[in-house]
């Protein structure tokens, strides 16, 4: 898949991380039913390969799934036997070489400027920065900007509404968001509120301007 492509049209990443996985499988085709096109799910949460290849064999194979929390090599190859087609990582390491080799395209996670330039020598396609609040929010990601105008930026933690405007309004490709947008729906929480924050994460998203 042109992940670039993809995330700068539908500028949302809806991360899915729980420790029920018939809720998580059930939140990512909630997710998916309401619209939203690009979903991870992190490999941190509980039988998440099995979601993956759950919520694979529900898609088809044309809508784009990813794997989240890649960290080595393994993860790579076990995300990309499970059916995901794009990867993304929390920093950098052999699971972004990994991931690229088996073709898959990489988020990869990147705080500062050295690992941003690593991130493109390594074959990154976009840069998750992260942990975005902590890292200097929005500010912080305009001033990386200044000498990485082409890199296609998604911040991701703690990316609640508010948050998500900020960052698409100071430049942001996209943005990536877990628990601000599934709140509890992957271990079982309500569907109905998950619709709720996932129409609001989508109409903010499809109303910022590029």
């Amino acid at each position: 898949m042109d992940l670039r492509a993809a995330l700068t049209t539908h500028r949302l990443v809806a991360i899915v991380r729980g420790g029920d996985p018939e809720a998580a499988l059930r939140t990512v085709l909630t997710l998916a039913d309401e619209g939203i096109e690009l979903i991870e799910v992190s490999l941190s949460g509980k039988g998440a390969l099995s979601v993956i290849e759950r919520a694979r064999a529900e898609f088809g194979p044309d809508r784009p799934l990813g794997a989240g929390t890649v960290l080595t090599a393994e993860d790579a190859r076990a995300a990309h036997r499970a059916g995901a087609d794009f990867a993304v990582t929390p920093a950098l390491g052999d699971g972004v070489s990994a991931a690229r080799d088996l073709g898959l395209p990489v988020l990869a996670g990147v705080m500062t400027p050295t690992e941003i330039h690593t991130a493109h020598t390594l074959g990154a396609c976009a840069l998750k920065l992260f942990p975005a609040a902590q890292a200097g929010g929005p500010a912080y990601l305009k001033a990386l900007r200044g000498p990485f105008p082409d890199a296609v930026f998604v911040p991701v933690g703690g990316v609640d509404e508010e948050a998500a405007r900020a960052y698409l309004a100071a430049g942001a490709t996209a943005v990536g968001v877990g628990s601000p947008l599934v709140g509890d729906a992957a271990d079982g929480g309500s569907p109905d509120a998950l619709r709720e924050r996932a129409r609001a994460y989508l109409g903010l998203t499809r109303g910022a301007t590029s």
